[in-house]
């Protein structure tokens, strides 16, 4: 029997995936529990709709994520800390206080996409990557200022 999945099945298959398996084991197990549904002629026209416009819309996301990286590229978050001699920071500058420093100019990006190797212990401009998308990263300029 011909079945397209609606959920991953460990050992059978993935969401989306069309493919013929035993009449029993589908009728049984599978339809009950919602995992699979008939491959018929609209539902597999209604799968290839909902195909396309989900690579449509990975593609819009991949565009949206190349404009905020060539827009993070052109601008400098100033993040304004209590300094020492030597130009070295009483505590760190963390991946937190840069995202905090682009929702102040409007931009909202998750501290977990900023790639910030170690925290950030001197005064002056470091180059921080910041990853939008999983094909896409972009360089930002952080510049650690004295209060």
């Amino acid at each position: 029997m011909k079945v397209i999945f609606l959920k991953d099945v460990k050992g059978q298959g993935k969401k989306g995936e069309v493919k013929e398996l035993s009449e029993g084991y589908v009728r049984n197990f599978l339809l009950p529990k919602g995992l699979v549904k008939a491959a018929s002629d609209g539902n597999l026209k209604t799968l290839e709709v909902q195909t396309a416009s989900e690579l449509k819309r990975k593609a819009q996301e991949k565009e949206d994520a190349i404009t905020l990286g060539k827009q993070l590229e052109e601008m400098t978050v100033v993040i304004k800390t209590k300094a020492g001699e030597g130009g070295r920071l009483f505590g760190a500058i963390t991946s937190k206080q840069i995202a905090e420093g682009l929702a102040a100019q409007g931009i909202k990006i998750d501290k977990r996409k900023i790639e910030l190797e170690e925290p950030i212990r001197t005064l002056g401009v470091t180059q921080v990557a910041v990853k939008l998308h999983p094909e896409v990263k972009a360089k930002l300029s952080v510049q650690a200022a004295e209060e």
